[in-house]
């Protein structure tokens, strides 16, 4: 049994990605909707695509709550658009859209971005806005680890939730989509997987 479990995107949505298991081991991938039956308990930690049925996802708040009671670590990619658990809120995009607004600047290091360039994330061959183009607000407590722009609209933090377990939010497209990159972002993949596995030491 693997230490990560990977849902992968609802059937016709991000099939351009990379499939991510020749980049990492220790991952098991199901479909979708079989998140319903699939037994939490036996993972480290739930790994969630952009491409989410965020209202099928919600009638499951209860199974994702107790597994992160339980110590689990859920990595979440995308806009919430109806939020699924108590320390989620509704997706902000920025207000105006230019290459300032969209630079990626580092607020806190952290094990799954050991070693990324914060321009490698800003632009992605050569274009900016790939990676993250508004954020998810933090629950109180949270730290944000990227922030955009002047105002530093935290795209990515990371919340040890009181009750147990941990949420890595990212609010854009996946992370995933980085695997084989040419560049420093490359590292986000396996870094990701070994974290969330509690593997990052």
């Amino acid at each position: 049994m693997a230490s990560c479990l990977f849902l992968k995107p609802i059937k016709g949505a991000g099939s351009d990605l990379p499939d991510i298991s020749g980049f990492v081991d220790d991952l098991d991938q199901i479909d979708h909707y079989d998140l319903e039956t699939a037994d939490l308990g036996a993972y480290r930690a739930l790994l969630v695509p952009a491409h989410l049925d965020q209202r099928f996802f919600g009638t499951l708040t209860g199974k994702i709550t107790t597994f992160l009671n339980a110590g689990g670590t859920l990595v979440f990619n995308g806009h919430v658009a109806w939020p699924m658990l108590p320390e989620f809120r509704p997706f902000q995009v920025l207000d105006r859209v230019t290459l300032d607004t969209l630079q990626v600047h580092r607020l806190a290091d952290h094990p799954v971005f050991e070693g990324v360039d914060p321009q490698h994330l800003t632009l992605r061959r050569g274009v900016a806005g790939f990676y993250a183009r508004g954020h998810n607000p933090m629950p109180e407590g949270a730290v944000a680890l990227h922030g955009l722009g002047p105002d530093r609209a935290p795209c990515d933090w990371v919340y040890h939730r009181p009750q147990g377990g941990r949420i890595l939010m990212h609010a854009g497209n996946d992370l995933w989509m980085y695997a084989g990159s040419s560049d420093t972002t490359a590292r986000i993949v396996p870094q990701l997987c070994r974290w969330a596995a509690g593997r990052e030491h």
